[in-house]
């Protein structure tokens, strides 16, 4: 079979993450419980600004690689149901999370012993982030 991948729609997909994040952890999100939550210290300005570049590095990469999987997984899925690309996005994304993400953030948050609310903003984060994901492979089919 040969995977036909909208590019395009990999590197929107990639780019949207960044800003839900952007909104998600920032002062319109939860950036207050979070960094209390997640015991997170306030750094002084250069070494905040070199690990958040570092951290901003790492998001882009993991994003552009979720977001090809994304893309993959959706592909092959609509081929074999014959669904309609948006819909076989959106099932894609919603099942990359539950079974990838969402179970495996509650299984290491619960061993780490994090507060559940803890668990809950990243694995909210990570549901509107793929959501978002997939709607926008959805619409940018191959």
């Amino acid at each position: 079979m040969d995977v036909q991948i909208n590019y395009l729609a990999v590197v929107l997909a990639a780019v949207s993450s960044m800003g839900v994040g952007a909104f998600w952890y920032g002062k319109p999100g939860f950036v207050k419980p979070w960094m209390k939550l997640a015991r997170i210290v306030p750094q002084k300005k250069d070494e905040a600004q070199k690990s958040f570049m570092r951290a901003m590095v790492y998001a882009m990469l993991s994003s552009l690689i979720m977001a090809y999987v994304l893309a993959y997984a959706t592909y092959v899925l609509q081929q074999f149901t014959g669904e309609s690309f948006f819909m076989s996005a959106v099932k894609t994304a919603f099942l990359v999370w539950f079974a990838f993400q969402g179970l495996r953030t509650l299984q290491q948050d619960s061993f780490e012993g994090r507060p559940l609310k803890l668990t809950m903003i990243n694995a909210g984060n990570m549901l509107v982030t793929i959501m978002v994901m997939g709607l926008i492979i959805g619409v940018y089919q191959p």
